[in-house]
């Protein structure tokens, strides 16, 4: 039975807790939940995979706040697939236009997306229209405000929706929900204020609890039902989207691939026999089949374009067991001579797209990074970001803190503990060598170490993978949003949800990575021209 919306307004504590989320409503016998980011869709991907793993429907959505006002904030929710492309371009404007308003968004009506919001402010900025719902949450903190909220449903003619926000899955959470309040604010547990907190009733309430709350207004949660039911996006996760390699003349790319992977044999090898054509044809057609010529052809494309402009270049990891990758050039090494499986690289059974990863020196790969961008268009092109989390160091550090310990203290025992899980915290004396002296059996300590462990693997920051982009077919806020990265003044621009993310949306990701030993051997190489130059130069009569 369909009940009510959950929404997580914050990456901190929404993607690291998608699992419990999803074992919770099978708990409670749901057919569908929602996920609301604020103003983001961090871990929307996971928890469509996984929701739809546990045969629930997952409803797509985020918490889209006025960045003049906070509490100028709606929950959109994508209606259809189109609901959610519009939903990941609304979220990227917001991230990237200070100008955004929310309250003209709501206004021009989007079709494909359901609008909750409590937001007196923007309520009474606009009109009645079907899929505008007024959000009630009643708890004793805001009843009064719940109230209000109806009398203007009611009054003005607007429809209402029951709803609970949630910030923790258990009541008891509420405890490490100000740990992670307090490290959001760079501020100690003591010092919170009730506003910097969410209410402690915002646990993920049973069915029955949420008829209970709303038995006087039993509409409110048929409301939530019609939501529910009207929402169904297929992001089709598992399935390529390539972007396609384009031909001056349109011809298949299948005829180029083949056309310069021959030329490539017959470079490579003084003599070639069957050997070398039936592997050629063999990985040709398994390329073929699988879709990744497209792909093939834009890894070429760049390696071709590196060493046309005098770069050292090199691919290596998987790709080398592939005669294709040898006769593209991509990589050096003989499949054939040094007895290497293709299907380590590429085989039917794989369910990730090939990936080879190219090495290019440190001074140059930025400019090879600007040539995809401006090749494939940057509405196509994106860098693709990566989730920092916390591991044992950084959580003890950050609770120790929250807790009102001073630097120096802290630093007194974070020296002792070594780079590992959060979760090991409370058995970090037995388990490392390195930490035997450290006692934590005693307050304040004890509970910080407690604490600590549970947000292992938490979401702390988003930062930029070190070399992976993303290319696709279509502008690509229809399949994801995107914001700056952690450095705005840089202007980089990153996918918010991470690699795995990309990958289980079928996106294709190229691995553009920097080697610095690759800038000293084209500088030596430069040296020893220069060098034997001036020679020559001295060698004149």
């Amino acid at each position: 039975m369909h009940l009510h919306l959950h929404s997580y307004y914050t990456m901190l504590e929404s993607a690291a807790s998608i699992d419990a989320l999803v074992e919770k409503a099978v708990a409670y016998n749901l057919k569908s939940i929602a996920l609301t980011d604020k103003n983001g869709m961090y871990g929307l991907i996971r928890f469509a995979k996984r929701a739809i793993e546990a045969g629930i429907k997952p409803v797509l959505g985020a918490v889209i706040d006025d960045p003049s006002a906070e509490e100028i904030n709606a929950v959109l929710i994508a209606k259809n697939n189109q609901g959610y492309s519009d939903l990941c371009k609304i979220i990227t404007v917001r991230k990237l236009n200070e100008d955004f308003s929310l309250i003209d968004l709501i206004k021009s009506k989007p079709e494909n997306l359901i609008v909750i919001s409590s937001s007196v402010k923007l309520i009474s900025a606009i009109e009645p229209y079907p899929d505008f719902y007024i959000e009630l949450v009643v708890t004793k903190r805001n009843k009064t405000e719940a109230r209000k909220l109806y009398q203007i449903a009611v009054n003005r003619g607007f429809n209402f929706v029951a709803s609970n926000p949630v910030f923790f899955i258990e009541p008891n959470d509420f405890e490490l929900h100000k740990l992670l309040c307090a490290i959001r604010l760079n501020s100690t547990i003591d010092e919170l204020n009730e506003s910097d907190l969410q209410d402690k009733e915002f646990y993920f309430k049973s069915p029955d609890e949420m008829k209970i709350i709303f038995r006087k207004i039993p509409e409110a949660i048929s409301s939530a039902e019609r939501i529910l039911d009207k929402c169904n996006v297929d992001l089709k996760l598992g399935e390529y989207k390539y972007p396609k390699y384009e031909l001056p003349d349109n011809s298949p790319a299948y005829e180029l691939l083949r056309y310069i992977a021959y030329e490539g044999l017959h470079k490579r090898y003084k003599k070639v026999t069957d050997v070398e054509i039936n592997r050629l044809e063999y990985e040709l057609s398994v390329i073929t089949e699988m879709s990744f010529v497209d792909y093939v052809l834009i890894v070429w494309d760049l390696v071709k374009e590196a060493r046309r402009r005098g770069m050292v270049t090199i691919g290596r990891g998987s790709a080398a067991n592939s005669i294709v990758s040898y006769c593209l050039g991509l990589t050096d090494v003989d499949p054939i001579k040094h007895n290497l499986y293709f299907e380590r690289f590429l085989n039917k059974g794989r369910s990730t797209p090939p990936d080879v990863d190219i090495d290019f020196s440190w001074k140059e790969r930025d400019e090879m990074i600007k040539y995809i961008f401006d090749k494939y268009g940057y509405e196509n092109v994106a860098m693709i970001s990566t989730t920092v989390t916390f591991r044992a160091r950084s959580a003890f550090r950050e609770t120790a803190k929250a807790f009102g310990i001073s630097d120096n203290e802290i630093s007194r025992y974070s020296k002792f503990i070594p780079w590992t899980n959060a979760a090991n915290l409370p058995n970090i004396s037995s388990l490392f060598p390195e930490s035997k002296t450290l006692n934590f059996e005693i307050e304040p300590w004890k509970s910080i170490i407690r604490l600590a462990s549970r947000i292992a693997d938490f979401p702390r920051h988003l930062s930029i993978h070190p070399g992976g982009l993303v290319i696709t077919p279509k502008p690509i806020t229809n399949y994801t949003a995107l914001e700056y990265a952690k450095n705005k003044g840089l202007g980089l621009i990153i996918t918010q949800p991470d690699m795995y993310s990309i990958e289980d949306l079928g996106l294709i990701k190229i691995d553009i990575l920097s080697q610095r030993s690759l800038g000293v051997l084209r500088d030596t190489i430069e040296s020893i021209k220069n060098s034997k130059l001036k020679s020559r130069k001295s060698e004149k009569p």
